[in-house]
């Protein structure tokens, strides 16, 4: 009888560890699955086409979300019908951290320039890279729901540079 009750105390101990590990994995499957990603959704307003066209070029900037925790761009300046400048863009949350990775079409994107934010406001987000001459620094504001400025600022040349990008939203 002895053998009969720890046989079946051992059985039912394995069983509710069993259960007790599945209900663990249960609930950091549903924790990761609920995971938000704050700080990516400050940048939400990037989402969408946003061009500024002059009679000197043509700038596209399109945003759209590739997972819950990146957004992907790709951003070119056309002039006299030829692509003067074309860049990838991933923007990034990962580890609490929003990072704005910038790659040409002929590179990979573990050979991107990474930047990480630095100032994450409703209507403002600025990246940074000490370490990069040109730019240094990328800041994003939003002027309205329609739109946006991006500035660039950095060393060129031994000088001081800043470029001022405005941009409507395509509609």
């Amino acid at each position: 009888m002895k053998r009969v009750i720890s046989l079946t105390s051992c059985f039912l101990i394995f069983v509710s560890s069993i259960s007790c590990k599945n209900e663990t994995q249960d609930k950091v499957q549903k924790i990761d699955a609920q995971k938000k990603y704050t700080k990516l959704e400050k940048a939400n307003w990037f989402l969408g086409t946003w061009k500024n066209s002059s009679a000197e070029m043509d700038l596209t900037e399109s945003w759209q979300k590739e997972t819950d925790s990146s957004y992907r761009a790709q951003s070119f300046i056309i002039v006299s019908k030829d692509t003067v400048f074309f860049e990838h863009v991933l923007l990034q949350e990962t580890n609490d951290s929003l990072f704005y990775k910038v790659y040409n079409r002929n590179e990979k994107l573990s050979d991107a320039v990474s930047f990480y934010a630095t100032i994450l406001k409703d209507n403002q987000i600025v990246f940074e890279n000490p370490n990069h001459d040109y730019p240094s620094k990328i800041t994003y504001k939003k002027l309205n729901n329609d739109s946006i400025v991006a500035i660039i600022e950095g060393i060129k040349n031994g000088k001081p540079l800043s470029e001022k990008f405005s941009m409507r939203k395509n509609k």
